[in-house]
């Protein structure tokens, strides 16, 4: 998991080939002006989805995991917090091949907040519990990253 802000976001792109890609999407584009959706950006491979998710408290929130895809998540119009576990902490669960997902019980081990401006990234080993915040909706961009 990395957390860090979007002016620092090219210190990264050596992690993967495709970060780059997302770096200057980022910079052609203005993420609060872009339509509610699937953007895709290299087919497949790399697209980012803008969308209004609803706030969820710590206790509600599900811990998540992604074999194929890393996740670049961007709070955009309020703060956003993130529950993390390591995937090797978390028991084992029914994997889901078609959405890339894999979805745990309980609360997350940490938890780690996000500003407008900044970003988490989530590889496959980073548990993680989106969309925790204090506001009832909360518009936010995820790029999806091929792993």
């Amino acid at each position: 998991m990395v957390i860090d802000t979007l002016e620092n976001l090219d210190k990264y792109v050596s992690l993967n080939p495709l970060f780059k890609d997302v770096l200057d999407f980022i910079k052609s584009n203005d993420l609060n002006s872009l339509e509610i959706g699937k953007h895709e950006i290299k087919g497949s491979d790399l697209f980012v989805n803008v969308q209004v998710a609803k706030g969820k408290t710590k206790e509600v929130a599900v811990l998540e995991t992604h074999k194929k895809m890393i996740d670049i998540q961007i709070p955009l119009s309020a703060e956003e917090t993130y529950g993390y576990t390591p995937l090797c902490d978390l028991p084992d669960a029914e994997y889901n091949n078609e959405k890339d997902i894999t979805k745990y019980e309980g609360m997350a081990d940490t938890y780690v907040t996000c500003k407008p401006g900044e970003f988490a990234i989530f590889f496959p080993q980073d548990g993680h519990a989106p969309c925790i915040a204090g506001v009832p909706e909360i518009k936010k961009a995820i790029f999806k990253v091929l792993a």
